[in-house]
């Protein structure tokens, strides 16, 4: 079982790392297609499955070492507040630029709209990029006091 929550750790590590060069890549572009959330999404799942092997392993009696299960929990915790705050990026965004809502946009012309679209995608893009690189710390500190 230790060994499975190795190599799952390892697969986390490795896919947060893709997510966030792939998300750094398409924030510089600011352009984001479908491949960056799903990259995204695999990532989460691939570290909620290792949480959920390292949550067996205490159960069954195994002891980690010292800081090792807050570095594991942590990417958890970042993921759900980063989530969270990618939800109100596009609110955010409106409010700055002093529309009511996206509907308000629609009446403007297409160039303005694009702008909008853009600032909002480069918004979320940004702030899960940056999630994704406290993730890969924090996931690589995990491993570092792994023992």
């Amino acid at each position: 079982m230790k060994e499975v929550h190795l190599v799952v750790g390892i697969c986390a590590i490795a896919s947060w790392a893709v997510v966030a060069a792939f998300g750094a890549w398409s924030w510089r572009r600011a352009a984001s297609g479908p491949w960056f959330w799903r990259l995204l999404r695999v990532a989460q799942l691939v570290t909620i499955v290792h949480v959920a092997l390292g949550g067996v392993l205490v159960a069954i009696g195994r002891k980690p070492p010292g800081l090792h299960v807050l570095y594991g929990l942590l990417p958890l915790a970042v993921s759900l507040i980063a989530e969270s705050l990618r939800a109100a990026s596009a609110q955010m965004v409106l409010d700055a630029r002093g529309y009511e809502s996206a509907q308000a946009v629609g009446a403007e012309p297409p160039e303005e709209q694009r702008a909008v679209v853009v600032a909002i995608l480069r918004r979320e893009l940004g702030l899960m990029t940056v999630a994704a690189l406290v993730i890969l710390v924090l996931l690589l500190r995990a491993a570092q006091t792994a023992g």
